[in-house]
């Protein structure tokens, strides 16, 4: 797939297929994150469900084992790679698809539900919004959002790390999201001690129109 990189590759020098060579990645950690499992067994999980960012494939797998239907992309061959081997190995039916998540218009749905772990924060500004309003695109009117963030919250960590600001700017109308839910939380790294490193958990709702 052709694209051109996004600012956290040009800033960091690697694409983010790299990130899966030789090891795993930093985020990977072998198994579902903890607020996704939480919010599972909350029930914020229904219909077709989305997850952006799917890396090798934990938190996708982990909700097709629990009866839904799971589409699952990433812009990392490796990544996704192992993400189909894994379902395999556990008889477990997910598509893993190559996307860009800038440019989704091609990926199918619409979704009722999208999980994203990890991924906004990989994005400048501009990008936010960019990926919002394609994110708008496949997303079912009235559909959910889940977003784990790394927060601004000491010891930050990178590459952009939101406020709540941020966030609350971030979803609006305009991109075809509100925001319903913001709360502080952890996401789990292979480099950070328990519970893990500060995070925002946000939910947002699908405004029924939008500019997207």
């Amino acid at each position: 797939m052709s694209r051109p990189p996004t600012s956290h590759e040009r800033r960091s020098g690697r694409s983010w297929d790299d990130s899966y060579q030789g090891g795993p990645a930093p985020w990977d950690l072998d198994r579902p994150q903890p607020a996704v499992v939480r919010l599972a067994e909350q029930g914020a999980f229904a219909g077709a469900v989305l997850d952006a960012g799917c890396g090798t494939g934990e938190n996708a797998l982990w909700l097709a084992a629990s009866g839904l239907g799971v589409v699952g992309f990433d812009v990392a061959p490796t990544a996704l790679a192992a993400a189909r081997a894994k379902a395999v190995s556990r008889g477990l039916e997910v598509r893993f698809v190559v996307g860009d998540a800038l440019e989704l218009r091609g990926l199918g749905g619409p979704f009722d539900t999208v999980l994203d772990c990890g991924l906004l924060h990989t994005f400048d500004s501009a990008e936010r919004l960019r990926y919002l309003r394609e994110l708008a695109s496949v997303t079912e009117p009235d559909g959910v959002l889940h977003v784990l963030c790394f927060a601004d919250r000491p010891p930050a960590p990178g590459p952009h790390p939101l406020s709540e600001a941020d966030l609350r700017a971030t979803f609006s109308p305009a991109v075809g999201w509100i925001v319903e839910r913001l709360e502080p939380e952890h996401v789990q790294t292979r480099f950070h001690e328990p519970p893990g490193a500060p995070a925002w958990l946000a939910t947002a709702r699908r405004t029924a129109r939008s500019s997207a």
